[in-house]
């Protein structure tokens, strides 16, 4: 009977490392070398960060909680994204859907390409219930709107849309009352070719204390660094190939760590945001992501003030996606 059950035991324990080692080798193992700690910014970097310190203060300080409760400040923040877009010299689109009689507005800032591919880069701009929401999601929209301003005079292959999506936080979340879904729906209607979706989704807070960044599986843990220092990319599995490709080019110019996972999307986490409804439609996507809960200890809550943010490393992460996006539009 003893050794019944320690040869059932080891069966089970070898079934495990197995599991682990082929969703290390598929899943977890990353192209490119990795840095191990923050770079300087340069002079340039300065200016981009004053800039996404300024658009977190409009978005969080200024406006404040921005929801369908809150609608005349979620209608504000519009009205702000639109301008911003505007005034970087890029013609902007309301995609607008109406929901129990309120308008609820995506906004769009599309630079035309030569090529029928697109690339998508968009953040949401509600703010959940209670919160003015800094860094869930004033860091997404701050960056992709510092974004859109330096790509505004460029002539890419492919056309980028920089984009804004209302209603992502609870009780739309996950819904079809979801912007980036409903968003995502009229471009696969539409036709759209859409050859990579980056959802940019809390991604300010930064910390180097031990024990500082946990995950949603105990697992994950053995792969992943237990300090809060690295920008995280995360897809489904049918993205691998976008995740791997954008983490690589993240990472030849990229002066902050990070860390990647193509993970079934029914763990924890990896479906948290708008790439998710571009899953649904087919098309691949990732998110870039501090890993929000798992790391920020102001989350969803009246604390996500925009003081919380760490607006250095957060610009190295911003000034490393606007390199992403380059080498993107060449392939």
């Amino acid at each position: 009977m003893v050794l019944k059950i320690l040869s059932r035991a080891l069966r089970v324990t070898i079934v495990v490392v197995v599991v682990l080692v082929l969703l290390w080798w598929f899943g977890m193992r990353m192209p490119g070398k990795n840095v191990s700690k923050a770079g300087p910014l340069s002079p340039d970097e300065v200016v981009l960060r004053e800039e996404l310190r300024a658009n977190v203060q409009e978005l969080a300080g200024k406006i404040g909680e921005r929801n369908m409760w809150h609608y005349a400040a979620l209608n504000a923040t519009a009205d702000f994204i639109e301008d911003s877009f505007s005034q970087a010299g890029l013609r902007t689109r309301r995609d607008s859907y109406e929901m129990r009689g309120q308008s609820c507005h995506n906004i769009e800032a599309e630079i035309p390409g030569n090529r029928p591919e697109i690339i998508v880069i968009g953040a949401h701009y509600d703010s959940v219930f209670g919160s003015p929401g800094a860094n869930d999601n004033g860091s997404g929209m701050a960056a992709t709107l510092a974004l859109a301003r330096r790509f505004a005079s460029a002539k890419p292959k492919h056309t980028l849309r920089f984009v804004a999506f209302v209603n992502e936080e609870p009780p739309y979340f996950l819904s079809g009352e979801m912007g980036s879904l409903v968003y995502a729906r009229g471009c696969k209607e539409r036709g759209d070719k859409i050859s990579a979706m980056i959802s940019l989704e809390t991604i300010g807070y930064f910390s180097d204390a031990p024990h500082s960044q946990t995950y949603p599986s105990p697992g994950l843990g053995v792969f992943y660094p237990n300090v809060g220092n690295f920008i995280g990319f995360v897809s489904n599995v049918k993205s691998r190939a976008l995740l791997r490709r954008v983490i690589a080019l993240f990472r030849k110019h990229g002066k902050v760590p990070s860390e990647g996972a193509s993970l079934p999307a029914f763990i924890p986490g990896v479906s948290w945001s708008d790439q998710w409804s571009f899953w649904q439609h087919g098309y691949p996507a990732i998110m870039v992501t501090d890993t929000a809960p798992f790391r920020y200890p102001y989350y969803h809550s009246s604390n996500d003030t925009p003081d919380k943010l760490d607006y250095d490393r957060f610009t190295l992460v911003v000034s490393g996606m606007e390199k992403v996006i380059e080498d993107l539009d060449k392939l």
